[in-house]
């Protein structure tokens, strides 16, 4: 037998009792779709066996489902249905999940399948003695993973992880979250709130988080996380032996503009050796827009107008990407921007924009279009009286297409400076060895005329999805498992 690669689930461990005229209603159990669908996009072979007195609606509904997430459909006690046929071209093991709520059927002995058995209710009251038992479906995903390790040895590892629900999809669609063993060894489970933290935790080898995802606020530099969040938090306190891909301590500084542009001022060690300048925006920190004299304060700080306005805040909270570029002083003092903020230098970049990601040891990089040159930026206005451009970075940028003036070309003027790759692969390692970090991703431009490399934006876990899926996923695994060995090895 190999590794787990078909799930049948029996209709007494998928499906709840609704009312069969309910046209609307769901019929599978809570947390249903999401385990078929973590198992669908691990590549792992579907099945749902029902009798043939299952009601009309519910039958729908399974087949809607079954549309969805190419399941195979099975009727366990029709003599005319037979199920191995079907499935007799797997390479592995199959599990079926069968709850305590039906009486195993003799026809299942015919079958070499790894039975698992969901004790609804806690009355157990399974007919086959080396049935796995579980208490609740979420538990499905790590009995794999249990099944997987003792079929094929402990040199495989599991990773548990903890992010939004959107960003899981994300991952999981792009198959870097599947349940069987990756080629290095690696399979992934979610670690889930219905379910108690410790006893997850101590089946996983190594957690994956993004803490950022579970901010709700953060308040003179006080990060009040969400509840499970905390939880894991307090983990990691009480148990320093826990392997953690990157500690909460690590990613902290990239909670803070702040302490960000603080750290890329230390790039200055490496421009004695580079072909080209490469640093941080200069900067300003404000805590008040009414009581400065912006233009002196500007001044010492390097910066001249147009510059661009940022909440201190870097991620985690609603406002935290309500940004402004801003081309008179005076108009620093009536900004909707959260204080305290930064005030960073406008760098002319010829709208163009290179996303680097560090994974492990591995540097990948995208261009990306971007914010036009400030000239470009300036005829977007019918006075000469420019007022601030307000916007939400996630949502939308100023750019040369979505300015609101016909006169302004599509094509921003300026010589689209190429990027020395060497460079900034010394400053991505550089920041590697400074942050401590196995996965981040930093945004550069080139600004026109001096060729300084300018990084503006330091971000832990990106999504990475501008490089290919086919070459990206597997550094991902690589800077897991090299992060696991590592620390092993210690």
């Amino acid at each position: 037998m190999g590794v787990v690669r078909g799930v049948i689930f029996d209709e007494s461990a998928i499906l709840i009792e609704a009312a069969d005229d309910d046209k609307n209603a769901s019929f599978l159990q809570p947390g249903g779709e999401s385990i078929l669908r973590m198992i669908y996009l691990s590549k792992i072979r579907i099945g749902i066996s029902f009798t043939v007195d299952l009601p009309e609606p519910k039958v729908s509904h399974l087949k809607r489902v079954a549309n969805l997430y190419s399941i195979d459909l099975f009727i366990l006690n029709d003599p005319a249905c037979e199920v191995m046929p079907t499935w007799g071209d797997i390479d592995g093991s199959i599990v079926y999940l069968v709850s305590n709520k039906k009486k195993v059927l003799p026809k299942l002995s015919n079958y070499s399948w790894v039975v698992v058995f969901l004790n609804i209710g806690g009355e157990s009251s399974c007919d086959l003695p080396n049935a796995i038992l579980i208490e609740k479906l979420e538990e499905l995903p790590m009995t794999v993973c249990h099944l997987n390790k003792r079929l094929i040895g402990l040199n495989v590892i599991t990773v548990g992880y903890k992010m939004k629900p959107s960003r899981v999809e994300d991952f999981a669609r792009r198959g870097a979250f599947p349940l069987c063993p990756t080629q290095n060894g690696l399979m992934f489970i979610p670690l889930v709130s219905d379910l108690p933290l410790s006893s997850q935790l101590k089946d996983v080898d190594i957690v994956l988080h993004k803490a950022t995802d579970e901010i709700l606020s953060i308040k003179d530099d006080n990060i009040n996380f969400t509840e499970s969040m905390q939880e894991l938090q307090k983990y990691f306190e009480h148990n320093q032996g826990c392997c953690v891909l990157d500690p909460l301590s690590n990613i902290y500084p990239l909670l803070d503009r702040l302490e960000i542009q603080k750290i890329l001022l230390g790039l200055v060690e490496l421009n004695a050796e580079s072909s080209y300048m490469i640093r941080g925006a200069h900067f300003l920190k404000v805590d008040n827009f009414d009581n400065l004299d912006f233009l002196t304060e500007l001044r010492k700080a390097n910066l001249s107008l147009p510059c661009i306005v940022k909440p201190k805040v870097a991620c985690g909270v609603s406002d935290a990407h309500k940004m402004a570029i801003v081309f008179e002083a005076d108009d620093l003092k009536n900004l909707d921007v959260p204080l305290p903020a930064i005030i960073q230098e406008y760098v002319d970049h010829s709208s163009t924009l290179y996303k680097f990601y560090m994974l492990g040891e591995k540097i990948f990089y995208a261009v990306k279009k971007s914010i036009p040159n400030a000239n470009i930026l300036m005829k977007s206005f019918d006075s000469s009286d420019p007022k601030p451009l307000e916007f939400d970075s996630l949502k939308s940028l100023p750019t040369a297409d979505n300015i609101q003036n016909s006169a302004v070309s599509d094509h921003p003027t300026g010589t689209n400076e190429s990027i020395d790759l060497k460079s900034v692969t010394d400053a991505a390692n550089w920041l590697r060895r400074r942050l401590q970090l196995t996965i981040f991703g930093f945004d550069v431009v080139v600004q026109e005329g001096t060729h300084d490399h300018v990084i503006v934006d330091v971000n832990y876990l990106p999504s990475f999805k501008e490089v290919p899926d086919d070459v990206a996923i597997p550094a991902f695994w690589e800077a897991i498992r090299s992060k696991f060995d590592s620390r092993m090895l210690k």
